[in-house]
């Protein structure tokens, strides 16, 4: 097969899965996943359909922006699909420098019927001749230069203004525009993390988390994969473990434990050695958590079903640790989840009170002395510290405790991890140890 053939292999199955997202209003890695996996394209132009896949969905205001200005009619009256070619295409035409542009302008057009490949070709052709369109006023329109520079929906854009001023929502919003790092959490009972980084190629230590990797590359062609010498955990996830000092014959109980990671983290932490107890509301993840311990020999994991709001009483007061990684806006993780750019925050209105209910019911496993880690992947304070208030108003018998991580000091025991600060997601941790009754 020809290199042209190959690019339009990927071109076409990249266009069939935006349209698909398109119309269920839904992204879906997993539909991404299995394309792939049906397709005979190599490795390089399975990257490519990743690239084209994520970055239309990632630039789409940004992207829409200049074709407006570029087409004698509103975009909203064209279809769907000459739309969706027409970012490929676009995308391509300044996001991605190795393709050349004529290859770029001629299979866009040729993924249209006729009818339409003539208006795909000249609205392609004049941005290559005419200057770039200008972006909105950042005086005048903050919300709508954030938007279209950064391909943010203007509500999104709001909330971040209101929480964090214009610099810095300008600062994490382009962090959300860089790809993030493929970060691994080596398993340190099978080796450790000076040997598996010398193992793999380009391999760099992470700079905070004592335990961690940032790697090149599919994860599943790196050395040590089937061997179970690593998990993928993002540094944010890294350090939220590290925060809650496991040791061996603890007993840790994961509220809201899938896919697994924190758990994972924990038991080795522990050397395999005590218990921890993962419990998720949807039984059909809870798979991947056994499957992941199989690869990483780990045997101390206990899994179930359970709502992390309802109680369990042969739990109360009998764990040393317990993570409370509650479910969340993910307005922290723009970088890898670019659906979310164009969720409106008011869809998450409800959220803190189920986290708090969670939070709640997830205080009363904690022994006298033992410590509740709470965390999510949102960078708002209505998930986060001011949650962690409310919780403090109602369990007095709980204290903000400061941690240290590496070169990470929290030390009002608390702490927002920005991606334009660290070199992590968007996180928040609180670290909460229950006081020893009538301790002095």
């Amino acid at each position: 097969m020809s290199t042209q053939n190959k690019l339009q292999g990927a071109r076409e199955i990249a266009l069939e899965l935006l349209l698909k997202a398109e119309k269920s209003k839904q992204f879906s890695n997993i539909a991404l996943d299995k394309a792939l996996q049906k397709s005979e394209l190599s490795s390089a132009d399975r990257r490519l359909v990743s690239a084209l896949f994520y970055g239309v969905i990632e630039r789409r205001i940004t992207l829409d922006h200049r074709l407006a200005s570029l087409s004698s009619r509103p975009l909203s009256d064209v279809d769907t699909h000459t739309l969706t070619v027409l970012r490929l295409g676009l995308y391509q035409l300044i996001f991605m420098d190795k393709i050349p542009k004529h290859a770029a302008i001629n299979e866009s057009v040729s993924l249209c019927p006729r009818r339409t490949s003539g208006f795909v070709n000249a609205i392609l052709r004049a941005h290559l001749r005419t200057g770039e369109t200008p972006l909105p006023s950042k005086n005048s329109n903050p919300i709508e230069y954030l938007s279209v520079r950064f391909s943010v929906g203007t509500p999104l854009c709001k909330k971040f203004l209101e929480v964090y001023g214009f610099d810095t929502a300008q600062k994490i919003l382009a962090a959300f525009c860089q790809t993030p790092p493929i970060t691994l959490r080596v398993n340190t009972l099978k080796i450790s993390r000076e040997e598996l980084a010398n193992r793999i190629d380009g391999a760099s230590l992470t700079e905070i988390s004592p335990h961690g990797l940032r790697v090149k590359g599919s994860v599943r062609e790196l050395y040590g994969f089937e061997e179970g010498l690593f998990t993928v955990q993002d540094e944010a996830s890294q350090i939220c473990v590290e925060a809650l000092d496991t040791r061996a014959g603890m007993k840790v109980m994961d509220i809201c434990a899938c896919p697994g990671s924190k758990s994972f983290g924990a038991a080795m932490s522990m050397n395999n050695e005590g218990e921890v107890f993962s419990f998720d509301l949807h039984e059909s993840k809870l798979s991947l958590i056994l499957s992941g311990a199989e690869r990483l020999g780990i045997d101390i994991i206990r899994i179930a079903k359970q709502d992390g709001r309802a109680p369990l009483e042969e739990h109360f007061r009998t764990a040393d640790r317990v993570i409370c990684d509650v479910p969340c806006s993910g307005f922290g993780v723009l970088a890898k989840k670019p659906e979310l750019r164009y969720k409106n925050p008011d869809e998450s209105a409800s959220l803190p009170d189920i986290q708090l209910d969670i939070l709640n019911n997830a205080c009363q496993y904690v022994k006298d002395g033992g410590i509740l880690l709470y965390s999510t992947c949102t960078v708002f304070p209505e998930e986060n510290f001011k949650n962690v208030e409310r919780f403090l108003k109602i369990h007095r018998e709980f204290e903000l405790t400061p941690f240290t991580v590496g070169n990470l000091n929290a030390e009002k025991g608390y702490i927002t991890l920005l991606p334009n600060e660290y070199p992590t997601d968007g996180f928040f941790i609180a670290k909460l140890t229950k006081r020893i009754k009538n301790a002095t």
